[in-house]
């Protein structure tokens, strides 16, 4: 029996996933020997040092040379690194939201924090699988956590009506992008990303059907993950049923690996297929999922579901970025989905760049802003509301400013951020994506990005109207602190603006990671 050759250096992009892998575990052992009334301080404070300790390996492998790893199956890049350090911000902020969540509910257990842990580890796996059934495992470890966080609080029909609802559709959409995983194999003979450009373009001229086939069936399975239109319908039920911190690491957490795996499997297979035809795909999927999910959360007074709609509309910004990166050339005419002749001249080598620069900014200004919007909206929702579907009405919010002066300012930076107002993180970010997008040549689906984000901005102000514009409610109940609380948010919102006004410190890294291996 031949065994594989691995060497230190094969683990060292692992690193990041071990070190959750292992603070999950003790998180397990230690539960064992706890009482019922036992405290469990420690527990959130072991994920938040977890989590920062990956993402401290991440940043100092993201300086590392780009190279393929355990037998190639695996990539050691900086655009996987940056990417496991944004999954990592977004776990540590979910965990600091999760701690008066869980105690005011009686269901802090230890548990809770290692499924986040193993969730979280399978997003840095998946942002570095570098083959197509190491890919569909990785997402299979940080999907099954997902679906058991969904459903973590048992009690109530909401959270057991998501978590149902999110392992059918997401168990259906793993086996679609496993049957196109496994139509691209029988066209190439290799599941490999880097191997299989070549064979992929014989395929084209000998059987193009089952190429295409394959193509649309992964671009199915990860237009799911990423909440993309018309794959998205399960976004508002599972965002609302689950428990909020665990939304927040849903909505940036999956996105993020998922986005980051998308990039990566379809830079390399578009090597070998006409880049035309993704750029089409995905030029498609951009336009339909900005403007639906903006439509769609214009008429919610659900703060939760406006924000799984929100969460929508900002993947299809996101889908700009990855459509920029398939333009070959500009075209002729002004065309609405497509590169047009009305371009800056930007070397398309130079443009590319752009577009990854955008993605990987736009992910961590989204993970910033998402996860301090729901931070505010757990502290300020009750239980015994949430089976009455009025714990995250837009009165919630009303007075806030008064009430809670800090968090007003802190819920309206984020709002802000997610309408891409400046100077807030998110302006740079959509700024990023748009001119990214511009110099590619995609004139009209940047046009379709500016107005469906101008329309965003109605639901966004239209909760800082409620904070500062509305009395506070009779009957209005103290609101607690909490200093897990209060640090996420002074973080978020500290990110939110400083990384609006001096980007160049992220700027350095991004021009670092914005190198996917074999560029």
């Amino acid at each position: 029996m031949n065994l594989p050759n691995l060497s230190l250096a094969d683990f060292l992009p692992l690193l990041p996933a071990i070190i959750m892998v292992v603070g999950a575990s003790i998180l397990l052992l230690s539960e064992v020997f706890l009482s019922t009334t036992a405290s469990r301080a420690y527990q959130a404070v072991l994920t938040v040092v977890t989590a920062v300790a990956a993402g401290a390996m991440a940043l100092t492998t993201m300086f590392e040379p780009p190279q393929e790893v355990m037998l190639g199956f695996g990539v050691m890049d900086p655009f996987s690194s940056f990417l496991t350090f944004v999954v990592c911000v977004g776990l540590a902020l979910a965990t600091l939201s999760s701690v008066s969540f869980l105690r005011k509910r009686g269901a802090e257990r230890g548990e809770f924090y290692a499924l986040m842990l193993f969730a979280s580890a399978g997003m840095s796996l998946l942002a570095m699988s570098n083959e197509l059934i190491t890919l569909f495992v990785n997402i299979e470890v940080l999907s099954l956590s997902t679906y058991a966080l969904t459903s973590y609080l048992r009690r109530g029909t909401r959270p057991s009506e998501a978590g149902f609802k999110y392992f059918i559709l997401g168990a259906f959409s793993s086996a679609v992008l496993l049957y196109g995983a496994a139509l691209l194999y029988g066209a190439t003979g290799t599941t490999h990303l880097t191997a299989m450009a070549g064979p992929l373009s014989t395929a084209m001229s000998s059987q193009p059907g089952l190429v295409y086939a394959g193509i649309i069936l992964v671009i199915t399975g990860f237009a799911f993950k990423v909440a993309a239109v018309p794959f998205h319908m399960w976004t508002p039920d599972v965002y609302e049923g689950a428990p909020t911190p665990v939304t927040a690491l849903m909505s940036v957490g999956v996105k993020a690996a998922a986005f980051a795996a998308m990039v990566r499997v379809f830079f390399m297979v578009g090597k070998g297929v006409d880049p035309q035809i993704l750029l089409s795909l995905f030029s498609v999927l951009a336009f339909l999922t900005m403007v639906a999910g903006n439509l769609l959360a214009i008429p919610q007074r659900n703060v939760k579901r406006m924000l799984a709609y929100s969460s929508i509309a900002h993947a299809g910004y996101l889908l700009v970025g990855v459509a920029a990166l398939f333009v070959t050339g500009p075209g002729e005419q002004f065309r609405l989905l497509g590169a047009s002749a009305l371009t800056g001249g930007t070397p398309l080598d130079l443009a590319r760049a752009e577009a990854l620069r955008g993605i990987l900014y736009y992910l961590l200004a989204y993970t910033f802003s998402a996860v301090g919007a729901f931070t505010i909206v757990s502290v300020l929702e009750r239980r015994e509301d949430e089976e009455k579907g009025t714990a995250w009405d837009l009165e919630r919010f009303s007075g806030l400013a008064q009430r809670k002066p800090g968090w007003a300012f802190a819920m309206a930076a984020f709002m802000l951020s997610l309408g891409g107002i400046p100077p807030t993180i998110g302006f740079m970010s959509k700024l990023l994506i748009f001119q990214a997008a511009v110099d590619a040549g995609l004139i009209g689906l940047t046009i379709v990005g500016v107005l469906s984000s101008a329309v965003g901005i109605y639901y966004y102000l239209r909760v800082v109207v409620y904070m500062f514009m509305r009395p506070v409610p009779e009957g209005a109940q103290a609101l607690e602190k909490s200093w897990s609380t209060e640090l996420a948010l002074v973080l978020s919102t500290a990110a939110v603006v400083i990384l609006g006004i001096i980007p160049g410190p992220v700027m350095g890294w991004l021009e670092q990671a914005s190198s996917i291996f074999g560029q």
